[in-house]
């Protein structure tokens, strides 16, 4: 497959429902396009695709690419933690839908199994981790504990709603915020990047975490944000700002 453009695959994406801005997904890209053959990208919450095809439109040939979702109707987006079952199905296809008309099909391994089960069906090491599973609290240090340590070193991994959800932003402090492997980067919007390039040395490990606590001033006008939404004041935060305010993601 010959290697796209970042604007022909956000134009690839533009029809396809989920939540990732046009500066995540250059994120997203420019990780799946640092890998190099035999590399293994995977990614953990795909629900109908829009991700799942940058990474793979970027990743270079001979880069196997997994995609982890059960489908099962739940952790669907915000507000939508269970309750869709119906659903699940149509996401499933849609999902493969997606991949296809964005000819990437052939270049995805779905695994459609909830990601605590998932190691089983995904051998060897992880070069780019995209974690955007559920957001709850249990359930995303699970995916940052147990799928970060199968990075390689030096690989990255890229975690959606940080310093947005609650859940996901709790997970970080516990797993990340002070730990001695994953080197914060930056974020674009709520997803973070991160890399798997600390060497015990005290003061980049220091550096990484007040990088990191900088951010949660941002985490709480995010909060903010989602309860006078939540609470139906979309026309007041429309009057103070001037424009629409979107669930942050």
């Amino acid at each position: 497959m010959a290697l796209k453009s970042f604007e022909d695959v956000l134009d690839s994406v533009s029809n396809v429902e989920g939540w990732m801005s046009d500066d995540q997904a250059r994120r997203l890209f420019d990780a799946a396009a640092s890998t190099r053959v035999g590399d293994q990208i995977v990614e953990i919450g795909s629900f109908r695709g829009r991700s799942t095809v940058v990474l793979a439109s970027a990743a270079p040939n001979g880069v196997r690419v997994v995609a982890i979702d059960p489908h099962a109707g739940n952790d669907r987006g915000p507000e939508e933690i269970a309750g869709f079952e119906a659903e699940a199905s149509d996401d499933h296809e849609v999902f493969l839908a997606n991949l296809a008309a964005a000819g990437v099909a052939d270049r995805v391994t779905h695994v459609r199994e909830f990601s605590d089960v998932a190691h089983a069906r995904v051998e060897g090491q992880v070069a780019v981790l995209y974690v955007d599973g559920a957001h709850r609290y249990a359930p995303a240090r699970a995916d940052i504990r147990t799928w970060g340590a199968r990075v390689a070193d030096g690989g990255t991994m890229l975690i959606h709603d940080s310093f947005s959800s609650v859940g996901v932003t709790l997970a970080i402090l516990r797993e990340l915020m002070f730990g001695g492997r994953f080197r914060y980067v930056g974020r674009a919007r709520s997803m973070t990047v991160y890399r798997a390039d600390l060497d015990g040395r005290v003061r980049p490990r220091v550096a990484s975490a007040l990088r990191q606590l900088a951010q949660l001033p941002w985490f709480g006008k995010n909060l903010i944000l989602k309860v006078m939404l939540k609470l139906g004041l979309g026309g007041v935060l429309r009057r103070i700002t001037g424009h629409d305010v979107e669930w942050p993601y």
